[in-house]
This record gives C-alpha cells, structure tokens and sequence, in this order.
C-alpha cells in the first residue's frame, strides 16, 4: 500500500467484523433466554465470555483503523483535519446510535413483542429523564454506569466508550509528544469527572446509590482504552513498516502457535483478573495486523458474504437484542412455552440471527448509507469504514 495513495484498504476487515459482531448475537441469544428463563447456556463460561471479547475485537479493530487513517492523512497533507474526522465519525455512529436509543426510550417498551420479562416499562419510569439526559449526550456507558440502560440499548454502552476514545486520539496522534498526550489524558479525565460530578451530587438518584468506589471501578472496566491502543500500536507497526518485527509476527510457525495457544485460552476459559480482556486484546492484535496485512495470512476471511455480513455489522450489533427478544416472543405465541430445549433452538437461532441480519441490511441500504455517502465528502481518503 502506497502512503502517498488516496485509497486506504486492507483485506479481511469485514471479516473481522462480521466475527465480532456475531459473537456478541450468540452471547445475546443466550443471555436473553436466560432472562426468560428459558434452558441456556448462558453459563458456559465460553459463551458468556463471547460478547465482551466479541467487543474487545471490535475495539482492536477501531483503534487499527482509525490510527492508521490518522497517520496516512497526517503522512500525506501533513496534517489532521480534525473538524472533518469528526464529522466522519458522528455521520458514521451517530444516525443508527440515536435510532435505537429513541426506540428503545419511546417505542420498544409500548410493543409487547419487544418488552422482555424484566418490567421494562415500571423500570423506565425510575429516573427517565436522568438517564435519557446521558444517552442523548452519547455517553451512554456513564448512563449505564448511573442508572442502568433500557434492555434493548444495553449495547449501546460501547459506542460511549468508541465515542470518547475518538475525543482523545486524534490530538494525540496529531503532533505526538508526551506533554500533549499528558494535557488531554488529564482534560478528558476532568471532563468524565465533572459530569459524573454533576449527576451524582446535583442530579442524583444514581443506580448505585452511595457507592462511590463501585461507580468508579465500573468506569474504568468499561473504558478500554488499552485495548483501543492496543490495535492503534498495530497499525503504527504496519504504517511506519517495523519489519524487524512484523517479519517474526508474519511467520507462520508463529501464527499457528499464537492461535493455537489463543484456542487453548478461549476453550479453557483462561482468565487473567483485572486484565484479562486486555490480555485477548493482544492476540486480536496479532490477528488484525496478519489478516490485514500479512500476504502469508494462514487465515483468509476475503468471502462475498462475510464481506457483506461484516458491512452490515454495525446494524446487527445495535439491533440485534430487539429481535432476539421479538423472537422469543414470536415462538412462544405460535408453539406455546412447552418446546423442548433443542426445538426451541431450532426455531430461535434461524429465526433471531435471520431477522437481525434483514433489518441491519434494510437500515444500512436506506438509512445509514445515505449519511456515509454524505460521510465521503469530508474524507481525504477512500476507505471501506
């Protein structure tokens, strides 16, 4: 790939998504059978480590695109526009976040197909307007953090997490050095300070009450920021041509053994406290920067219809608890609730990924493509995100 080229394209990405992305729909499935209280396997431990891994990678996956695209402006106009990477980014997340985050406020828990056992609606009544407040603000990890989420924009709380990181990396990337890296890590921490600030202390009625240290640890687990950096550190490796050490992780001796012992991990339910989803972040890493730019990849994911399913990606991960829960339902009025466990899942796996994947293609052909056609006219680069 040339970087004085206006076209930026790796191979395999949609394939990347369309895993992660699909990942998350299995860990739902079985989450919200367990919120019927139908027989899962939610507590297989592989499953419900699927979503936050499935997410992990699409974190990965983020942090290598967007630095790259950074570093291929910066290398070729030199500079960053940060105006119109911004508007890119809103244009991109924003359209189908605000749609589901409207739905799931306004519409969802009015439709009984949609509602799922947990008393949706008595729950929505309970500090309403605090917890919109945050979600039209897009910081829905923190309103999920305060006052928990509507069910069916529970997902919702990544696209927080994306959002912020972007606030930061741009001005990082810009003119790297570690006094600017230093001013905008403080500035960001005394913003995300101020506002949990202002709604625990001026708003109030906070989910969790007066557990201060609580609300704190569960920011910090939710904000990924090394497992954003983690893909950011790939994709300088592939920008700035590091071949000292692409050539060993190119090798593929070294793939088989990296996935191999990354099999091993995810069958055993290998688990590292407190790190354990920054330590998978490393082999996602590993895996992006071969199957992205490694022509002796031993894994090829370049298929017409993972391409598509990962161009629709997006879709399928923010609609895709709405239409497991409408699924469920579904069956349950047409079979009644006495199927046994393996017809029910005959019936609810084809139908909730079938669904999922007819109203992500739906969207993203009427609605979210005409914004990334609009998107376009602010990029400096052609590229596939």
């Amino acid at each position: 790939m040339s970087k004085s080229s206006n076209t930026v394209y790796f191979p395999n990405l949609n394939g990347v998504r369309f895993i992660a992305a699909f990942s998350v729909l299995i860990h739902h499935i079985e989450q919200v059978k367990e919120v019927f209280k139908i027989p899962h396997f939610y507590d297989n431990h592989l499953i419900k480590s699927m979503g936050k891994l499935g997410v992990d990678l699409f974190f990965v996956l983020s942090g290598f695109l967007i630095t790259y695209l950074l570093l291929h402006e910066k290398g070729r106009f030199g500079k960053i526009n940060t105006r119109d990477f911004y508007i890119r980014r809103i244009l991109r997340i924003w359209p189908l976040y605000f749609l589901i985050v409207l739905l799931a406020f306004f519409v969802f828990p009015h439709i009984p197909f949609f509602v799922p056992p947990n008393n949706e609606i008595s729950f929505m009544s309970e500090n309403f307007y605090r917890r919109l407040s945050l979600f039209l603000l897009v910081l829905p990890n923190i309103g999920f953090i305060l006052y928990n989420s509507p069910y069916l924009a529970a997902q919702t709380w990544s696209i927080g997490v994306e959002e912020q990181f972007y606030y930061l990396w741009p001005w990082i990337i810009k003119n790297f050095s570690w006094k600017r890296l230093i001013i905008t890590v403080t500035v960001f921490c005394l913003g995300t300070f101020f506002v949990f600030y202002v709604y625990y202390q001026w708003v109030g009625n906070t989910y969790y009450a007066n557990n201060v240290p609580e609300i704190v640890r569960f920011f910090f687990s939710q904000f990924r920021i090394i497992t954003l950096m983690t893909g950011g550190a790939c994709a300088m490796l592939v920008y700035y041509d590091k071949k000292k050490v692409l050539n060993i992780l190119f090798r593929k001796d070294v793939q088989m053994v990296v996935y191999a012992v990354l099999v091993i991990c995810l069958g055993t339910g290998f688990h590292i406290n407190h790190i354990n989803l920054e330590f998978y972040g490393l082999f996602f890493g590993f895996f992006i920067l071969n199957i992205s730019s490694n022509p002796r990849s031993i894994v090829n994911l370049e298929y017409p219809w993972i391409s598509y399913l990962g161009k629709i990606s997006y879709g399928v991960y923010i609609y895709q608890t709405a239409f497991i829960v409408f699924s469920v339902h579904l069956i349950q009025w047409v079979f009644g609730k006495d199927l046994s466990t393996w017809s029910f899942n005959l019936l609810l796996y084809p139908l909730a990924t079938g669904l999922t994947i007819l109203v992500a293609g739906l969207s993203y052909r009427y609605f979210e493509k005409p914004f990334l056609d609009f998107k376009n006219r602010f990029s400096r680069h052609s590229t596939g995100r």
